[in-house]
C-alpha cells in the first residue's frame, strides 16, 4: 500500500515543479533531499517515472504522473479544509437517530427543520425505534435516540424534548363524542382498541390507564400502530386510549379525542445519547431541539 507521505511529496513536488521549491512549502521540516527520497520511493514502488527534468530545478510530471496526480490532488487539496472543520468541531456529516413512530410524525419535522436552517451541512438518516434501540445506540449503531425511557441508565445522558400525553380516541358517531367532557368510565361496555403485543410498552400503559379507571372492557381488538388503531376506531369498531405530543391530540377524520382525565401519567419524550460521547453534529442538534436536561 502506498504510504500517504510519499503521495504528499508528489503531490507538492508537482504543485512546485521542484523539490527545492516543494520542500519551502511542507507544513513541517523537511530537506531538498528528504522531498527526493519520498518521491525516488514511490516511483521504485509503482514502478513508473514520475517526473522528468526540464531545466535547473525545475520538473514536470510524465504521463504516469499526470494520471497519479489526477487521483491524488483532489484528497490532498480538501485534506487541509477537512482538517481546519475537525479542529473547529465546525463540520458536516450525517447524523443517525433512532425515534420512536409518533415522534417522526409530530416532534422531528419542525426540529430538523430548524437543524436544517443552522447547519445545512449536517444530514440526517433517520429509523423508527425497535426493541433493540438502546443496544444499537450503545454499539453505536446510531447517535441519537429519541423515545420514552422510564428510566435513562448510567451510560447515556438525556434531554427532555417533548412530553406524550394520553387521549381517548371514540368515533365521531359514538354518543359520547357529543360530550365536552369524556370520561372513561362511560365507555365501560365497548370494544377496545389496544396496541399489539409488540408495542408492548404502550399496550402496558394502555391496560395501566383502564385499571386505573376501574374499566374493563368485555372485548379487545388490537392494532400494530397508532394509526391502524385510530383506523379501526374511525370505522367504529371501538374506542381506545391512544398518546399523542400535539396539545388537543390527534386529528383524524371519523374521530374525536378528549384528553384523559386523571390519573393520567404524562410520559416525558427523551433525545437520548452516549455519556461521554463528542460529535459536533450531536450538539448542534441538541441545540436547536428546544430539550432541557433531564434533573
Amino acid at each position: 500500500m502506498i504510504q500517504l507521505g510519499r503521495l504528499e511529496g508528489f503531490y507538492r513536488v508537482a504543485r512546485a515543479e521542484g523539490y527545492a521549491r516543494a520542500a519551502r512549502e511542507f507544513p513541517y521540516p523537511i530537506t531538498q533531499p528528504g522531498v527526493y527520497q519520498q518521491v525516488k520511493k514511490l516511483e521504485e514502488e509503482l514502478g513508473a517515472a514520475l517526473f522528468e527534468r526540464v531545466g535547473k530545478g525545475r520538473v514536470t510530471l510524465t504521463a504516469a504522473g499526470r494520471l497519479l496526480y489526477a487521483q491524488v490532488a483532489p484528497f490532498m487539496e480538501a485534506l487541509a479544509g477537512a482538517e481546519q472543520a475537525l479542529r473547529s468541531g465546525r463540520h458536516g456529516g450525517t447524523l443517525r437517530i433512532l425515534a420512536a413512530g409518533l415522534t417522526v410524525r409530530q416532534l422531528l419535522p419542525q426540529w430538523l427543520r430548524r437543524l436544517q436552517t443552522r447547519r445545512p451541512d449536517i444530514d440526517v438518516a433517520m429509523a423508527e425505534a425497535r426493541a433493540d434501540a438502546l443496544e444499537a445506540l450503545r454499539a453505536g449503531s446510531a447517535d441519537l435516540l429519541i423515545d420514552h425511557l422510564p428510566e435513562v441508565p448510567e451510560d447515556l445522558e438525556a434531554v427532555r424534548v417533548a412530553t406524550v400525553r394520553a387521549f381517548i380516541a371514540v368515533p365521531e358517531g359514538h354518543s359520547a363524542a357529543r360530550r365536552g367532557r369524556l370520561r372513561l368510565r362511560q365507555l365501560q361496555g365497548d370494544t377496545f382498541i389496544a396496541y399489539g403485543p409488540g408495542r408492548r410498552q404502550q399496550r402496558e400503559l394502555q391496560l395501566r390507564a383502564l385499571a386505573l379507571h376501574g374499566v374493563t372492557p368485555p372485548r379487545t381488538h388490537t392494532a400494530d400502530s397508532s394509526e391502524n388503531i385510530l383506523g379501526f376506531v374511525a370505522a367504529g369498531l371501538g374506542f381506545s386510549l391512544v398518546p399523542s405530543l400535539l396539545r388537543r391530540g390527534p386529528e383524524v377524520s371519523g374521530v374525536v379525542a378528549r384528553p384523559l382525565d386523571p390519573p393520567s401519567a404524562e410520559l416525558p419524550v427523551l433525545a437520548v445519547w452516549r455519556r461521554g460521547v463528542q460529535n459536533p453534529l450531536l450538539d448542534e442538534a441538541l441545540a436547536v431541539s428546544g430539550g432541557r436536561r433531564r434533573a
